[in-house]
């Protein structure tokens, strides 16, 4: 990973498909001091808790012969649509000028739903983009975390 400095005002965004922290550096770049501005969640089910329904059959044209469809793994669709919607808060925050430079923290999965949505977003604002998944640590672990990749 190469380096990067979180300056002052800089936001870090730590989330995965469950949870997702927004936090800034009130601090400098020498003394990261992160504070919680917001977070988001939603409750993390099972797939078996989400969908009850039994894959589909399709029959084919010719003859009797059937064959399963693949199921819908609801567990990760869930987690897919929560990352979509803090994306869009990303973006919000973006449009209002309320994040100039962020450092995006999250599983390589999630990094890559990100990814997809943030095609809109100014260049430079996201200066760095750290695949861990620290969203379960606590703001001291996770400013421990960012100092050890500096």
């Amino acid at each position: 990973m190469s380096r990067f400095d979180i300056g002052r005002k800089s936001w870090v965004i730590v989330c995965d498909g469950a949870k997702a922290l927004f936090l800034r550096n009130d601090g400098d770049a020498d003394l990261v001091n992160l504070t919680v501005v917001d977070h988001q969640s939603q409750p993390d089910e099972a797939t078996r808790d989400l969908g009850s329904d039994r894959p589909g059959r399709v029959y084919q044209s010719q003859g009797a012969s059937r064959s399963a469809m693949g199921d819908t793994d609801w567990h990760e669709q869930a987690e897919e649509d929560f990352l979509k919607d803090v994306a869009k808060k990303i973006e919000a925050l973006v449009d209002a000028d309320e994040i100039k430079a962020m450092i995006l923290v999250a599983p390589p999965k999630a990094l890559g739903i990100l990814r997809a949505q943030f095609a809109s977003l100014p260049a430079g604002v996201i200066r760095a983009e750290v695949d861990k998944d620290l969203v379960k640590l606590t703001v001291p672990e996770i400013e421990q975390h960012l100092a050890a990749l500096k």
